[in-house]
């Protein structure tokens, strides 16, 4: 009977580890560059809040990112036209194929027309 109770503790405590996420390394990381498509929110978004808990701002110099943690300063470099603009990580997302970050409409237009919608760009952790 004990060896049945440890056996199922050790089980357990495997599985729960499995399933603990652990902190972000890679994706926190100074330095680390991922390349992918663009967009801003819309204006629906305006004043809503985001995963941080702070206040959307379309003014802001902010974005979304999947697993940056929040506060990451990004540069954001439209590949097509050399452009960039530095962003600080507060909402999750994008949650749409091949997009890799969300941008407010400001920082969007620092880089590209906001008639362009969706851009390719490459990102660099900076902090």
């Amino acid at each position: 009977m004990r060896t049945i109770n440890i056996l199922c503790w050790v089980i357990s405590s495997l599985v729960l580890t499995a399933c603990a996420s652990g902190p972000i390394s890679r994706s926190g990381s100074v330095g680390f560059e991922e390349s992918g498509g663009a967009s801003y929110y819309a204006m629906k978004y305006q004043g809503r809040k985001t995963a941080s808990g702070e206040l959307f701002d379309q003014k802001a110099m902010t974005a979304a990112h999947k697993r940056l943690p929040f506060g990451s300063k990004v540069k954001v470099t439209n590949v097509a036209n050399g452009k960039s603009v530095v962003v600080r990580v507060n909402d999750r997302g994008p949650f749409v194929r091949g997009r890799i970050i969300d941008l407010s409409k400001s920082a969007f237009q620092r880089i590209a027309n906001t008639r362009d919608g969706v851009v390719e760009v490459d990102i660099k952790v900076l902090n």
